[in-house]
């Protein structure tokens, strides 16, 4: 099994914490040199610091805001005009704030969408040149199980997750021809900072303590766990190598189990 990336770069969004640093990291340990993307330039100082350098790859960072697109054009489009490509593009941004969809004011789904799928779109079309002219792409989005089966309590994820699928499905028929991969993973329940933020949730709508909502967490998970980071990142490495080459268009869970359709 070809799972080696040296001599590849790549590009992974909201990497300074949870899935996304995960998912660098685990690239990194295969070889590619990876450039990590976020809004705090400290944070990102510190994360480069946690990528694997074995095989002489050299890593990096650029700050772009994933709340404004236009900052993310004027980011991307510095480190093409600087003469970079890069082989993968992990999208991957923090998600929306919980509720339900009926009391969501109709600007938070328009943020949400331009977090999330226009930006999306606007490092695509600068990254996929590059990864035309090498044979070579692989585009992961990270995005949640609730485009398989909507989760509770947060309507405008549930909304703006299916669109990015549907915009990935699509990317996916269109670039398949050029050796360019598009997938999305879906994470479970995953010990992040987003985790906690729904456990907190939890605990205040039910009473309920911390031991007990995570208990109740557990029950639903055939894994018997709660997912690690690096259970994810593994995943969407090996979706980038050479090895993944004929998986494309997919929508991947990694959740123990817990999303309860195929």
């Amino acid at each position: 099994m070809n799972l080696d990336l040296t001599g590849k770069k790549a590009i992974v969004c909201g990497s300074t914490q949870g899935l996304g640093l995960a998912s660098a990291q685990e690239i990194a340990l295969l070889g590619a040199g990876v450039t990590l993307v976020a809004r705090n330039e400290e944070k990102l100082r510190a994360a480069v610091q946690t990528l694997d350098t074995s095989k002489q790859q050299e890593h990096g960072y650029l700050v772009a805001d994933f709340s404004d697109p236009g900052n993310v054009r004027s980011a991307i489009g510095s480190f093409i005009a600087a003469g970079n490509k890069a082989h993968i593009l992990v999208n991957n941004t923090g998600g929306p704030a919980g509720g339900q969809v009926i009391n969501a004011k109709p600007e938070e789904f328009i943020q949400a969408f331009s977090s999330h799928l226009i930006c999306n779109q606007i490092l695509v079309q600068a990254i996929v040149p590059g990864m035309k002219e090498a044979e070579y792409g692989r585009i992961i989005n990270i995005i949640s199980t609730s485009v398989k089966q909507p989760l509770k309590n947060l309507g405008v994820s549930n909304t703006i997750r299916a669109a990015v699928a549907n915009w990935a499905k699509t990317l996916a028929n269109e670039l398949g021809a050029f050796g360019i991969t598009v997938n999305n993973v879906l994470p479970g329940f995953t010990k992040t900072v987003r985790a906690d933020y729904i456990i907190e949730a939890k605990m205040k709508e039910t009473g309920k303590s911390e031991a007990e909502v995570k208990k109740d967490f557990v029950a639903e998970i055939p894994a018997g766990r709660i997912g690690k980071p690096e259970d994810f990142g593994a995943a969407v490495a090996f979706l980038c190598s050479p090895s993944a080459g004929y998986i494309n268009g997919i929508n991947l869970p990694v959740d123990g189990g817990r999303t309860g359709c195929l």
